[in-house]
């Protein structure tokens, strides 16, 4: 998968279309991210220890990662990524700027 926890993404299809949000969470066996503020559900809560009164609450829900597309650090677009050797060590980096992502 090349979206990792912590990138900062774009949502290119789906009802939030457009939404910009980070990476809070990936779920590697179904293909899926949870992205902070988008895929928004209101989920029953029953009361327990952590949540005494219960109710409904608003959560994020997982994505599909290829709805989702990483935002170049540099220029603030969305661009594909790729994976290069540098110093012996795979790194990622942006395909439209070509600067590398990971350290």
């Amino acid at each position: 998968m090349f979206i990792k926890t912590g990138d900062k993404v774009r949502v290119i299809s789906g009802k939030d279309k457009g939404k910009e949000g980070t990476v809070t969470k990936t779920l590697n066996d179904k293909n899926r991210v949870i992205v902070e503020g988008v895929n928004m559900i209101k989920k029953h809560q029953k009361a327990s220890q952590s949540n005494p009164q219960g109710g409904i609450i608003d959560t994020e829900a997982p994505i599909q990662v290829s709805n989702v597309m990483f935002l170049d650090p540099s220029t603030n677009e969305p661009t594909r990524v790729g994976f290069r050797v540098e110093d012996g060590k795979k790194v990622r980096f942006a395909k439209k700027s070509g600067e590398t992502i990971d350290k």
